[in-house]
């Protein structure tokens, strides 16, 4: 097994950059914008906090979350019920390691999943969608998965993420609904994964811990929407009736890190009690995702690459498949072989569609538009009312990067033609 392959590709970028080479860096997912002023100034006010703090977290950072879910997704969420880690990937971890079942997967689905049920040893069940579905599970097709097994009994955990990575497509509410009684028939644990659900870019994510209360763990943190990767802040929300997984959880997480970093906690208060300022940092940062994706997506599309434009997050996942034959003749056959080629010859850089859980020989990729100066894109932004589209020059002004890359992507697949 060898390192996460968003992190082996920045790794790769910055030595590229170091010999010289301009890049476009489309690999690893993580936010532009910079972190909101009024919580990194509670993290200044913060610094001197230094004393270890309970296992779960700061009570007063849990009462911040659970109504955060209260307000923002009408969950029954409670404070007790609330477990804060030193990121959303680490307490995935424990779920798995403390949960003795089958794992239950999308693909696409975000790189580490498969990863840490394999460094566990459970056993994964992967349900494989199409570029027709958007990428999406259905309810059909997981009750077919769950039926093959002729065993209701075992124990399963599903994981759901949407606003989705790698695809940036999210679920209707009837799509859930469906799902949800699909869940609750085979009385699945849910682990959704909502980090990117403040940034669905018409802000109207929904979880579907409203349709299945009862068993739904809901996964956020503050390295998306609030544009704090580095700081290495996740929840756990659990119903009551996953109290007892909650517990397990925790005694684990006190024989490992014992505590989240006590100034990041603190400061995080600031950012889930929300606020005027928040509100309008999330309603620009989505609009300007929201208008690069779809600016990206024309470009490619008309370069004969199948994608679907993106609803949440920073995410596209290319199909290259219709470019097959003329990829073909120029010896690029799988998707490892396609990224490899375009960072060599453009690069550009993105991720084969095999690291996300599909197949070697498929030719899909994913991309991430975050390659900009998210604080200057912002700052230009906050100078047009809301209520009005951005100018049609902007995002060359201030995505230039981004727009840079796409155009050598479909150039470079068209000089394939």
């Amino acid at each position: 097994m060898g390192q996460s392959a968003t992190l082996t590709i920045k790794e790769a970028c910055g030595e590229l950059r170091r010999q010289g080479r301009q890049v476009f860096d489309f690999g690893l997912g993580q936010s532009p914008f910079p972190v909101p002023t009024r919580v990194v100034e509670a993290l200044r006010l913060a610094a001197p906090e230094k004393d270890y703090l309970p296992v779960e977290g700061l009570w007063a950072l849990r009462e911040a979350v659970a109504g955060f879910h209260r307000q923002q997704d009408q969950l029954d969420a409670h404070a007790d019920r609330v477990l804060i880690g030193p990121g959303s990937k680490e307490l995935m971890f424990l779920l798995q390691l403390v949960f003795y079942g089958e794992i239950i997967l999308r693909t696409p689905c975000w790189v580490s999943y498969a990863p840490q049920a394999q460094i566990i040893g459970r056993r994964i069940n992967f349900i494989h969608t199409s570029f027709d579905s958007k990428w999406k599970v259905t309810a059909e097709q997981l009750m077919r998965s769950l039926e093959i097994e002729h065993d209701d009994t075992r124990p399963r955990l599903l994981i759901l993420n949407y606003p989705m990575n790698p695809t940036g497509h999210t679920y209707s509410v009837g799509e859930l609904k469906e799902l949800a009684d699909v869940a609750r028939k085979f009385q699945l644990i849910v682990l959704s994964d909502e980090i990117y659900g403040r940034l669905h870019h018409q802000g109207e994510h929904v979880s579907i811990a409203r349709f299945y209360p009862e068993r739904t763990i809901v996964s956020s943190g503050l390295s998306k929407w609030c544009g704090a990767g580095g700081w290495r802040l996740g929840t756990f929300t659990f119903p009551k009736e996953l109290c007892w997984l909650m517990e397990a959880i925790a005694a684990v997480a006190s024989e490992t890190y014992t505590s989240v970093c006590a100034p990041i906690q603190y400061a995080a208060i600031q950012a889930f009690h929300g606020g005027v300022d928040l509100e309008r940092y999330l309603w620009h940062t989505r609009r300007l995702l929201a208008a690069l994706g779809r600016q990206c997506v024309d470009i490619l599309q008309e370069a004969g690459i199948h994608v679907h434009p993106p609803v949440g997050a920073f995410y596209l996942f290319l199909d290259f498949s219709p470019l097959a034959s003329d990829l073909s003749r120029r010896g690029i056959n799988t998707g490892a072989a396609l990224c490899s080629r375009l960072l060599e010859e453009t690069g550009v850089a993105l991720l084969p569609g095999e690291v996300f859980a599909r197949s070697r020989e498929e030719l899909t990729a994913r991309l991430s538009y975050v390659d900009f100066d998210g604080a200057a894109a912002l700052a230009a932004s906050e100078n047009i009312p809301l209520d009005e589209p951005l100018p049609s020059d902007f995002l060359r002004r201030c995505c230039a990067n981004v727009i840079e890359g796409i155009e050598r992507i479909a150039q470079w697949v068209q000089r394939t033609s």
